[in-house]
């Protein structure tokens, strides 16, 4: 993913507008710019609008696992296929939703506290995951050894060996896409030429090693895996950490986790409505009129308002589903994956020799880092629509993040068949950005 950063920072530098990722898709693929732009702005928004609620979700299941913790007496019992605990997860990931929500509308000068209060209690996190969880397990069930973390294998989706090992890659690309949030906000960011492009880098590297260590940390203090097939509960870390810590221990890493969570994802709505904001201005999204307006003090509580409805309706999947928690992250994540792909490939064919403006450009690497970045998003795209669970014996079990690829992708081609072509992307505003651009550099 460090290299399909690269790709991304050398356009962002030569293109810091809001709408990010579109606007880049939509330049990256020349004459069928349009076409492109309509449809990868609608994957952006469905990925980053499903990101929040998976997030809010992951929260529900953090805090209902400790009723399993517990030993708690719940009809139907306390895992995902009974509806009655499905309904109950629903409704907490609902009032989280709205929590997260509802710090979008507060004064811009409050964003910073948010900001640095989630980076505290983030650091806080990594700190007793490093050091008071390796010493809780020492002193209980013992670390795995190296043969059982690098050689062993554990085959609970059904699916045949070759692709059980694929899908390890499902929650592992997850934790590093997205660091494209920081051309969102480019707008709102003094030499964003420079510093949204720089953002995109350091944010996957610094997800990527983190992901890794923490993956490897993680892999060393789990239980044997005859114990963890015992784990019922919807996030089966909890019941590590009880394991490890003890009672009390697992509620403090619970509590942290969920608050944290809580303000990991008003941040992403920021980011999120930033985006959705600059695809309604550019007058892709119906009733783009009122989406695209922002408040006196420059706030797109508008678009806040469509993630709301949006997402609180996107977390009702829950109900009907056994597995809506990874179908939700698998949504949330194939839209953005399939267009960092998509402007590879556009970079490759269309415009290879463009955006000489770029600070970061790649220079004679380019085209191989366009092969590659198409190649490796094309392999992690099609894990995430996969089954996780074989054989798929009823709808409950089907991963539904590639319908919901499919209608967003058919909204997009429906709008831009059906919209204005002089109605969409202010032009002025591109080349505007583009002379700016020439003149910094």
């Amino acid at each position: 993913m460090t290299v399909t950063a690269a790709v991304l920072a050398e356009i962002c530098s030569a293109l810091p507008l809001s709408g990010s990722i579109y606007i880049w898709a939509a330049e990256a693929a020349g004459g069928h710019s349009r076409l492109i732009g309509y449809v990868v702005a609608w994957w952006a928004c469905t990925a980053w609008m499903t990101f929040c609620a998976s997030v809010c979700q992951n929260a529900a299941n953090h805090l209902l696992s400790v009723l399993v913790v517990y030993g708690v007496d719940f009809p139907g019992g306390l895992t995902n296929d009974s509806v009655k605990f499905r309904a109950v997860t629903w409704a907490v990931a609902e009032i989280f939703f709205f929590i997260c929500i509802s710090l979008n509308y507060l004064p811009q000068r409050y964003y910073a506290w948010i900001f640095k209060g989630s980076m505290c209690l983030m650091l806080v996190d990594t700190l007793l995951n490093l050091i008071w969880l390796p010493i809780g397990v020492s002193r209980t069930y013992g670390f795995r050894s190296a043969s059982e973390v690098f050689t062993s294998q554990y085959n609970g989706t059904g699916a045949p060996a070759g692709w059980n090992w694929m899908l390890c890659f499902l929650f592992g690309a997850s934790a590093v896409t997205g660091f494209d949030a920081s051309g969102h906000i480019a707008e709102e960011t003094k030499n964003a030429s420079v510093k949204a492009a720089r953002g995109i880098l350091t944010s996957a590297f610094a997800s990527g090693g983190c992901a890794f260590f923490t993956s490897i940390l993680f892999l060393f203090c789990l239980p044997d895996l005859d114990t963890w097939s015992t784990f019922t509960s919807p996030q089966p870390f909890v019941q590590v950490y009880d394991l490890a810590l003890g009672r009390a221990g697992c509620i403090i890493m619970t509590t942290i986790a969920v608050i944290g969570l809580l303000l990991n994802c008003s941040i992403a709505i920021v980011a999120a409505s930033r985006l959705v904001f600059a695809v309604a201005r550019d007058g892709v999204l119906p009733f783009s009129s009122y989406v695209g307006k922002v408040t006196p003090d420059g706030r797109p509580a508008h678009a806040v308002n469509v993630m709301l409805v949006f997402g609180a309706a996107l977390l009702c999947t829950i109900l009907p589903s056994t597995v809506a928690f990874t179908s939700l992250v698998s949504a949330g994540g194939i839209p953005t994956i399939a267009a960092y792909a998509l402007i590879s490939f556009c970079r490759l064919v269309f415009t290879p020799n463009s955006f000489k403006t770029s600070k970061f450009g790649l220079g004679p690497f380019a085209r191989p880092f366009y092969i590659i970045t198409f190649l490796w998003n094309c392999f992690i795209f099609a894990v995430n629509i996969s089954p996780f669970y074989f054989p798929v014996e009823s709808a409950a079990g089907f991963n539904y993040s590639i319908v919901i690829f499919v209608a967003v992708t058919f909204f997009g081609v429906l709008c831009w068949r059906f919209t204005k072509p002089e109605t969409w992307l202010r032009r002025d505003l591109l080349s505007t950005m583009h002379e700016e651009t020439d003149r910094v550099r």
